[in-house]
C-alpha cells in the first residue's frame, strides 16, 4: 500500500509545470474548496476520480465543459495517468489533486490560442485608403473698414465698423476691440470674448479721456491688420447734436438787387454751445464785405450794401465736439443789364421791314428774359413801342406807312428789368409809294351739272276707297330735272283727280278719293340734259268695311 501513492505525487508535479509554460496565470473559477478533516474516508476516492478527469484536456483531447453547463460523464484516463482504484484515499494529499484541476483547464486555451494566431496571419490584409492632401494654409482676413463713432456719452463709447473685404478659407471668428489713451501705445482688448457684430459700445470710461480705437479681425490664421479712427476720441456727452434748421426760402437760389440790403437769420440747435463757421466757394469770408453775428440759437450774415462779387455759394457749418452739421445757400446779386450788342435792318419790302440784334454782354449776372423793339418816324421822333418781352434775336415789323422813314431801336431785358440804354440801328427803312395795281385772282368756275338722282324712293302704300292719299319721293341733278307722273306706264298728265307737286326736289302726288280703278303703280321720272331716272311703288285700294247688320 505505501508504495502506489507515488505516481499520484508525480502526475500533480507534471500539471504545474505545464501551467508555467503555457499560462503564467492559473484560472481562480475552477479551483475547488478543500475537503474538510471531518470529512469521511470515503470521499478521497471520488476526488481523485475527478483529478485525471480535469486533467485530460492537458494531454490534447476534448476540452472540459465550463462550469456553468450541465456535468459530462467522466472521460478515460490517458495511459500515462494512474488508475483511480489505486489512488490511496488519504485526506491530506486531496488538495494538492485538485489543484492540477485548473492547471489543466489552463493548459487548454492556451492550446487553442495558437491556433487562431495562425488563422488570422492566413487572412489576407485589407486595402488602405488613399492619403488626403494636406489642407491649405490658414491666412488671416483683411483688415476691417470703415470705422467710426456712432455715439458717446460720459462714461462710453460706441464705435461702428463694416467687415474685411478679404475674408479667405478661414472664415471670420469675430472682432477684438483696443483702446489707449491718447499719447500712450499700451493698446488693450476691451472685449474678453470674440465679438461677432459690426457694432460695439466700450463701457466704463473715464469722462475726460481721449482714447485711441482701433478693431482688429480674428480667425484661424490670426489677427488682421488693425483699422483705427483717425484721432482719438474724447469721452464725453454730446447733449444735443448740432443741427442746422435753414429757412424754406433759402433752399432755393436767393437772388437780389445790386445796392440792396442783405439780412439772412439761419436758427441752428446743440448743446453745449456749437461753434459756427462761415465760407464763401470753399474759402474764408472778407470780414469787410460780409458781417457774420452768432449767437447761442442763430447765425446772422449781414451785407450793407450787396453788390455782384458777393454773389456765390455760402456755407455754414455748426459743430459740437465730434459732430456738425453743414448747410449752404446760394446769394445771387442781379442788376440791370446792358443793351443788345448790336441791331441792324435786313431787309425792307413794301410795308414791313426785318431786323436782327445780338444779346447784350453784360446780362447782369442773370439769364436775359426778353427784348423790347421801338420804332420812331424821322419826321416826328417819337418812339413808340412795338414788340414787349420778344424772346427771338429776329424779328419783322409791319403795317409800316408808305413813304415814312423809320428808326428802330432794342432794349434788353432779364429779372430786374429793362436796360436803361438802347442799341439803335444804324441804318434806316424808307418805305417807298408805289402804284398798286389789284389784279383779281382767277377762279375755275366748278361744274356743277349732275344727272337725275333719286335721295328717297317711293314706298307701296295702301288706301280706303274715298280716302285721299301721297305718293312721295325726293330728287336731285344739275340742271333741275323734269319730273313726270305715270300709272301703269302711263302718263298723267293734268288729271284733276292727281295733284302733282315738287319743290326743292322733294316730289308728291296726291290722289283724291280713290276708287276702285285708281289701284296699281306708279311711277316718277325725272330727266335732264345728262340723263333720267325713274322709281316705282304699288297702290293698293281697298273696300270699305260693311257691318252684318247692314249686309242683312
Amino acid at each position: 500500500m505505501p508504495s502506489k501513492p507515488a505516481p499520484i505525487k508525480k502526475a500533480a508535479g507534471k500539471e504545474p509545470a505545464k501551467k508555467q509554460e503555457a499560462a503564467p496565470e492559473p484560472a481562480p473559477e475552477a479551483a475547488p474548496e478543500p475537503a474538510p478533516a471531518e470529512a469521511a474516508p470515503e470521499a478521497a476516492p471520488a476526488e481523485a476520480e475527478a483529478a485525471p478527469a480535469e486533467a485530460a484536456p492537458a494531454e490534447g483531447e476534448a476540452p472540459a465543459a465550463p462550469p456553468a453547463e450541465e456535468p459530462k460523464p467522466p472521460t478515460p484516463p490517458p495511459a500515462d495517468a494512474a488508475a483511480p482504484e489505486e489512488t490511496p484515499a488519504a485526506p491530506a494529499e486531496a488538495p494538492a489533486d485538485a489543484a492540477a484541476a485548473p492547471a489543466a483547464e489552463e493548459a487548454a486555451a492556451v492550446s487553442e490560442a495558437p491556433a487562431d494566431a495562425e488563422a488570422a496571419e492566413a487572412a489576407p490584409e485589407e486595402p488602405k485608403p488613399p492619403t488626403p492632401p494636406p489642407p491649405p494654409p490658414k491666412e488671416p482676413t483683411s483688415a476691417p473698414l470703415d470705422l467710426f463713432v456712432e455715439d458717446k456719452n460720459d462714461t462710453s463709447v460706441s464705435i461702428i465698423w463694416s467687415q474685411p473685404e478679404i475674408v479667405g478659407h478661414s472664415g471670420l471668428d469675430g472682432y477684438t476691440i483696443e483702446v489707449c489713451k491718447d499719447g500712450t501705445e499700451d493698446w488693450k482688448a476691451v472685449n474678453e470674448e470674440l465679438q461677432k457684430s459690426c457694432r460695439y459700445v466700450i463701457k466704463n470710461q473715464t469722462t475726460g479721456d481721449r482714447l485711441k480705437i482701433r478693431v482688429v479681425a480674428v480667425n484661424a490664421g490670426g489677427r488682421s491688420p488693425p483699422v483705427a479712427l483717425p484721432e482719438a476720441v474724447l469721452v464725453k456727452e454730446v447733449a444735443d447734436r448740432p443741427k442746422v434748421r435753414l429757412p424754406r426760402f433759402l433752399r432755393q437760389r436767393y437772388v437780389a438787387n445790386v445796392g440792396a440790403k442783405i439780412n439772412l437769420t439761419i436758427p441752428f440747435t446743440g448743446k453745449p454751445k456749437p461753434v459756427v463757421t462761415w465760407t464763401k466757394n470753399g474759402q474764408p469770408l472778407d470780414t469787410k464785405r460780409v458781417n457774420i453775428r452768432s449767437s447761442d440759437r442763430d447765425s446772422i450774415l449781414f451785407i450793407r450794401t450787396a453788390e455782384r462779387e458777393d454773389s456765390g455759394v455760402y456755407e455754414m457749418c455748426v459743430k459740437v465736439e465730434d459732430f456738425d452739421d453743414k448747410a449752404s445757400l446760394i446769394l445771387q446779386i442781379v442788376e440791370l443789364p446792358g443793351p443788345p450788342a448790336s441791331v441792324k435792318i435786313v431787309d425792307t419790302w413794301g410795308f414791313n421791314v426785318a431786323l436782327e440784334w445780338t444779346p447784350p454782354t453784360d446780362n447782369g449776372n442773370t439769364e436775359i428774359t426778353g427784348y423790347t423793339i421801338q420804332k420812331a418816324d424821322k419826321k416826328t421822333g417819337d418812339w413808340f413801342t412795338v414788340l414787349e418781352h420778344y424772346h427771338r434775336l429776329n424779328a419783322t415789323i409791319s403795317d409800316l406807312i408808305m413813304g415814312n422813314t423809320y428808326k428802330f431801336k432794342v432794349f434788353s431785358e432779364n429779372k430786374c428789368g429793362i436796360s436803361e440804354d438802347a442799341t439803335i440801328a444804324k441804318e434806316e427803312a424808307k418805305i417807298l409809294k408805289t402804284g398798286i395795281e389789284y389784279k383779281p385772282p382767277e377762279y375755275k368756275e366748278h361744274d356743277f351739272s349732275e344727272p337725275p338722282k333719286f335721295t328717297t324712293n317711293l314706298t307701296d302704300r295702301a288706301t280706303t276707297v274715298g280716302y285721299s292719299t301721297k305718293l312721295l319721293c325726293s330728287v336731285r341733278g344739275s340742271p333741275k330735272p323734269k319730273v313726270q307722273w305715270m300709272k301703269n306706264q302711263m302718263i298723267i298728265g293734268d288729271d284733276p283727280k292727281y295733284r302733282q307737286i315738287c319743290v326743292q326736289g322733294i316730289c308728291s302726288l296726291e290722289i283724291r278719293r280713290p276708287g276702285n280703278f285708281d289701284g296699281g303703280v306708279y311711277s316718277c321720272k325725272a330727266k335732264n340734259d345728262h340723263g333720267e331716272a325713274t322709281v316705282s311703288c304699288k297702290l293698293e285700294v281697298k273696300q270699305p268695311a260693311v257691318p252684318d247688320a247692314e249686309k242683312k
